[in-house]
């Protein structure tokens, strides 16, 4: 139901596009580079559609899907929600950019708290929380390095970029290198394999995630 399948996010307003999918799909390609990308559009602003998202990813074979995006409203993530109950899709959730804490002020679909999901923060690549991205030892599940991270953009640029949108991609592309070894692995499975991989922070404290930090997911 697009007519227009360009990068550019026009909720804003059609003079201030958000040119987002192409740079964090170049990531997913780069670190996975045997997956096959299937590319949706956010479907703002009928985020009902959100059901019917998922339903053609799955008749698609979509394992797992990377969601580098969300809202403060809960109710544009229920069909959401609805529809991951239903299918054995694993989805790899940003954080969020807030500067905050997710458990004491929620952003969604990260704070849906769904098995089918695993929220993901960005790191310096000291395992540092990076400055502006959200936290919540309820909430985030793992935090991994998503900071001046090589990207390509709409144009075939060059480029990097930051924030927790940029460390999903990192997290979906280990999730299906994974698959790829084990395509049988069912959505649990595959998501405890990933946290499996986390380690407590040596920079922070007090924890900031539930699992902990992933220093390299380049590292298999």
């Amino acid at each position: 139901m697009d007519p227009w399948p360009y990068d550019g996010d026009v909720a804003r307003g059609p003079f201030l596009p958000i040119r987002h999918g192409t740079a964090v799909a170049s990531i997913l390609a780069r670190e996975a580079p045997d997956a096959a990308l299937v590319p949706f559009r956010y479907p703002r602003p009928d985020m009902g559609r959100m059901a019917d998202l998922v339903a053609r990813a799955a008749s698609d074979g979509v394992r797992i899907l990377a969601l580098p995006l969300g809202s403060s409203s809960r109710e544009d993530w229920t069909a959401l929600a609805d529809a991951l109950a239903r299918y054995d899709i694993l989805s790899v959730v940003s954080a969020g950019n807030d500067g905050r804490d997710i458990d004491a002020a929620p952003v969604w679909p990260a704070a849906l708290g769904l098995d089918q999901i695993i929220v993901v923060t960005s790191s310096d690549g000291s395992g540092r929380l990076a400055q502006g991205s959200n936290w919540g030892v309820r909430n985030v599940d793992v935090m991994l390095p998503g900071e001046n991270v090589d990207v390509t953009d709409f144009r075939g640029a060059s480029g990097s970029a930051s924030g927790t949108s940029y460390a999903v991609p990192r997290l979906a592309a280990l999730a299906a290198r994974l698959l790829a070894r084990d395509p049988e692995q069912n959505t649990a499975e595959l998501k405890a394999a990933i946290l499996a991989r986390a380690i407590p922070s040596p920079y922070e404290d007090h924890p900031v995630t539930s699992a902990g930090w992933i220093p390299d997911p380049l590292a298999d």
